[in-house]
């Protein structure tokens, strides 16, 4: 079933969903001023002197670390993103009880600054930073001011953010809360995801339920397989939603 409003079908399921999982991209964060990648204006469709999916990649990270860290920090870092709408109702309908877990693609801890506890980081978060070395932990903060190539306090060994650039295998122990979340659950939700990235988009196919909701602006790969497909303006949508 497809709609362009939707609201009240969506509204339904989630009246009638014990066990909800919501899925989220880069799509949940535009609406707090954080760009995307694949979009009109998203970083992909920007010009730098090396393409970001080589910047951000594994290898560019040990070849060239001036410049990958130059990018990250210029383009990677947001620490006056406040959480919008998406993130608060989620962060509403966890402490309700009907919302499990949160899967996000995305590295800014949103999810955590509305008020959600159990969130599933699938490529990691910029609030996280370890030395390679030592393995210190440093927070966003310490990246910020940093220069160059940000260094150990203690060992002098290279601060790396705890994300998972090109070329890097996702958390196993992350991976697997994730899968069994979204198997578990009655109702997946989800939301500001072209789910185009893998192997994080592939987690859907774990889901056995039999609402599987798709809001998202354009369409994606599984919108056949969708019970219901809104296109519109999550943050918009999701402040509409009642939790009862």
């Amino acid at each position: 079933m497809a709609a362009d409003g939707g609201l009240e079908e969506l509204q339904a399921l989630v009246d009638g969903s014990p066990n909800i999982v919501f899925f989220g991209g880069a799509g949940v964060s535009t609406e707090s001023g954080i760009p995307d990648f694949r979009s009109v204006d998203g970083l992909y469709n920007q010009h730098y002197r090396y393409p970001p999916e080589t910047i951000l990649s594994h290898s560019f990270f040990e070849t060239e670390p001036e410049e990958f860290f130059r990018f990250y920090r210029d383009k990677m870092l947001f620490p006056d993103a406040k959480p919008n709408a998406a993130h608060r109702k989620l962060a509403e309908l966890e402490r309700s009880g009907k919302l499990k877990a949160v899967v996000t693609q995305n590295i800014d801890g949103l999810h955590q600054a509305a008020g959600s506890r159990k969130v599933f980081e699938l490529h990691g978060s910029v609030h996280r930073n370890y030395c390679m070395k030592c393995h210190r932990a440093y927070d966003l903060d310490f990246m910020l001011h940093s220069d160059g190539v940000p260094r150990c306090r203690v060992c002098g060994g290279t601060v790396k953010p705890d994300v998972v650039l090109y070329e890097e295998s996702l958390d196993s122990t992350v991976l697997e809360g994730a899968v069994k979340a979204i198997a578990r659950a009655d109702m997946l939700i989800i939301g500001g995801t072209s789910l185009a990235v893998y192997p994080a988009a592939g987690l859907i196919n774990y889901y056995q339920g039999k609402k599987l909701v798709l809001v998202n602006k354009t369409q994606t790969p599984y919108d056949r397989q969708a019970d219901l497909v809104i296109s519109a303006s999550i943050g918009e949508l999701f402040g509409q939603l009642k939790v009862r």
